[in-house]
């Protein structure tokens, strides 16, 4: 029997919260790691930043769709507890890393390991109805927000006493929240509605063909990824941009990036659940990539520190467009493949992980050094305005060909043939 919707969901959103406040520790240390183990200064450590996020991202290119097919034959619960403790272990493995060669051994364990969110998204599909189901998605978006206020925070306080600290900080809340998950989360995906897991469909080439079955949300995938790939502007340049253009500090970026949680959580955490269903999903998705795009132009051109502040408050409201296009995509699949689903997306998310970081660190390092022939930082913000654009384009003209607020849920191509 599947988990009562309200507990499951209180469940699984502070599992991924603790996550969350794990990864947030280590997010303010880690140019600072990186400059010690190099010795190099701002600019090429977020070139190696860049190569380390690659690292990760691919690792979980490759393994998400495993996960996530794991978890449509076992079930939620243990593939998320392995993802938790492995996660765990490597956060440890960070902490005591020698040299930069063992950093990214880790971050290619924590890719593998990194299966998590994909297990929860599916977890919240399994427990949702479908015309919830981009409201429930939202509680992603406002745990990382809670995360990201806490975690940075810890981060700045924990790298005080060192910057391998925040990581030793980080083993041990992932650790927690393993524990945490054995005892307290149930199992959300009934034996009835397994299937069994095959090879041929856990690659991540092959469950991006079967995307191909559900060409109504090929539209809304495509511009997904390119919303993440403009994410990645924020995502990795965030620090090394206002260490090099403000002179930032560990406690002003522990701050910013607090600012930033705070705007995810009161968007994603509240917003969507008001906005989505009186807006619709076509309208939701419009207006939040327009306050994405004025936020990654207003970020491109800030001239003071504070300007940084104000204007995560537009950007935030971005995050109206996120969960209406999940949800919207959610729904035009069956409950029997949405672990399969959220895997594929994990990985198209990945791949954006893998290209996104080194796109975006390598134009920040470019327009920051002598070579190139204007200096301006916020180069990468302007370019995620631009993918920004063409996502609300491609999924502007999906949405209008899907039912209304695309909350269907359509059967599977066996069952539309048999």
């Amino acid at each position: 029997m599947s988990p009562k919707r309200p507990a499951a969901l209180a469940f699984i959103f502070l599992t991924i919260l603790i996550d969350v406040i794990g990864l947030g520790i280590i997010i303010p240390v880690m140019p600072t790691l990186i400059e010690q183990l190099t010795g190099e200064g701002v600019s090429q450590a977020a070139r190696y930043g860049g190569y380390l996020s690659f690292a990760y991202a691919a690792a979980q290119f490759f393994f998400a769709p495993v996960m996530g097919g794991l978890s449509d034959r076992f079930g939620r619960r243990p593939v998320l507890l392995a993802s938790l403790l492995g996660l765990g272990c490597d956060y440890l493995f960070l902490a005591l890393a020698p040299s930069l060669g063992w950093l990214f051994v880790g971050r290619v364990v924590a890719g593998i390991t990194g299966a998590s969110f994909t297990t929860a998204t599916a977890y919240i599909a399994d427990v949702s109805p479908p015309e919830k189901r981009a409201q429930n998605f939202g509680l992603v978006g406002a745990a990382f927000g809670l995360g990201f206020i806490v975690g940075p925070l810890l981060g700045g306080f924990f790298g005080d006493f060192g910057p391998r600290v925040p990581f030793i900080a980080a083993a041990g809340l992932s650790l927690f929240n393993f524990l945490y998950g054995l005892f307290l989360i149930p199992e959300s995906l009934p034996a009835g509605q397994r299937r069994p897991f095959e090879w041929s469909r856990a690659n991540a080439l092959a469950s991006l063909l079967r995307l191909r079955n559900y060409p109504q949300i090929v539209g809304l995938v495509a511009a997904l990824v390119l919303l993440y790939l403009a994410g990645s502007a924020t995502q990795s340049v965030w620090t090394f941009y206002t260490i090099l253009k403000f002179g930032w500090g560990l406690k002003l970026i522990s701050y910013s990036l607090g600012v930033v949680g705070v705007g995810a959580l009161v968007v994603q955490g509240g917003l969507v659940r008001v906005a989505i269903p009186r807006l619709g999903a076509a309208r939701s998705v419009v207006i939040g990539m327009l306050f994405y795009i004025a936020g990654f132009v207003l970020f491109a051109i800030a001239s003071r520190g504070w300007m940084m502040f104000a204007v995560t408050a537009v950007y935030a409201l971005g995050g109206l467009a996120g969960p209406a296009m999940q949800g919207a995509i959610s729904s035009q699949v069956p409950s029997t493949e949405q672990g399969e689903l959220q895997g594929t997306l994990t990985s198209l998310i990945s791949a954006t992980g893998v290209v996104g970081p080194l796109l975006m660190t390598s134009l920040f390092t470019f327009f920051t050094s002598k070579a190139a022939p204007l200096y301006f930082p916020g180069m990468p913000f302007l370019l995620g305005a631009v993918l920004t654009l063409l996502a609300l384009l491609v999924a502007a003209s999906t949405l209008r060909r899907l039912p209304t607020d695309a909350a269907v849920v359509v059967p599977s191509p066996a069952e539309a043939h048999g």
